[in-house]
């Protein structure tokens, strides 16, 4: 860290006297950009697998080195891995952000070499949800899990509330209000960083349930819903769900999937889909649009009622009336 201190110092020096661009390294500005975003931003532990993951290689070289023959080879390389493109996009979109934010705020004047470098047909949406049956079996492999007595309950209140594993971990009791069937998520707790109350149903209030009788036996004082015996915040669930994913003989299925799954139910209930982008906490009703499909039997039903009016504006019902058959 000293010795990159002193060597900005010089570059600021060259820069200021004699007009020349200092050479900016792929690791100065991930070391900056982590730092400053370390407090705000919420991705921040994400963030730091993909400066790692991009590190492989880009690690030791200049920024201006680096151009669209450098970011099409690590895509390649990434692809050859075995790598979904949605992954490689998300972590070459946090090096595009950086860059951003160094031209930005430090007046860096880096030319960001992963504009228009996306790749093609992989927006990151997934069609992956569970059948109720399939729920079920996942909720009962969780169950099971001796070493994680928190799983089935996160599963079923994921299912039943639509909300991010970020929301659910982060939950704390002081939010959780079982006299109005309410969990309270305020701007600091949320993705699209708008405060959101989302209704309990009868299984999301039975998960809470669930975890208030684990804190009374095991830590009485533990401030967050998901804790260990000890009362400790619990800071991943990823192998444990993976387990009982693998038990109850469900692929290709991650966490983030139990929020479209909750979405998915409620489209195909018929729910509208403004009133589920509110629920899921979407900034607009656009990102919730990807669910349209799912319901058919609505588009259809709205098309239907084309069929009780006629040519001249009058409905099939009034002309029967008066004894009208429309053709």
């Amino acid at each position: 860290a000293e010795a990159l201190e002193a060597k900005w110092k010089g570059e600021a020096f060259q820069q200021q006297a004699w007009g020349v661009e200092p050479d900016h390294t792929f690791e100065a500005l991930m070391l900056d950009y982590l730092k400053a975003v370390k407090e705000t931003k919420r991705s921040v532990e994400r963030d730091i697998r993909c400066a790692r993951q991009l590190r492989v290689m880009f690690g030791g070289q200049r920024l201006k080195d680096v151009g669209s023959k450098e970011i099409w080879a690590y895509q390649v390389k990434r692809q050859s891995d075995g790598v979904k493109s949605s992954t490689i996009n998300r972590e070459l979109a946090f090096l595009s952000t950086a860059v951003n934010f160094a031209n930005r705020h430090w007046d860096w004047n880096l030319s960001n070499p992963v504009t228009g470098r996306k790749i093609g047909n992989a927006s990151g949406s997934r069609d992956r949800w569970l059948t109720r049956n399939e729920a079920r079996r996942l909720i009962q492999a969780a169950a099971r899990e001796p070493k994680a007595p928190y799983l089935a309950d996160f599963i079923r209140l994921a299912l039943y509330t639509g909300c991010r594993r970020g929301e659910l971990l982060g939950l704390e009791w002081s939010r959780v209000d079982l006299h109005r069937n309410v969990i309270r998520l305020q701007s600091q707790h949320t993705k699209s960083g708008a405060p959101r109350v989302i209704p309990l149903c009868n299984e999301a209030r039975t998960a809470l349930i669930g975890r208030q009788r684990f804190r009374a036996s095991y830590c009485p004082d533990a401030p967050f819903v998901f804790v260990n015996y000890e009362g400790n915040r619990l800071g991943s669930i990823k192998r444990s769900f993976s387990t009982a994913c693998r038990r109850s003989d469900i692929s290709d299925f991650r966490i983030h999937d139990l929020r479209h799954t909750f979405a998915s139910w409620l489209v195909t209930e018929g729910v509208p889909l403004l009133e589920v982008s509110r629920l899921l906490g979407h900034s607009t009703v656009k990102m919730t649009e990807r669910y349209a499909h799912l319901a058919p039997d609505s588009l259809e039903s709205a098309v239907s009622l084309l069929d009780h009016r006629s040519h001249s504006g009058h409905t099939d019902r009034g002309q029967k009336r008066r004894g009208v058959v429309s053709h």
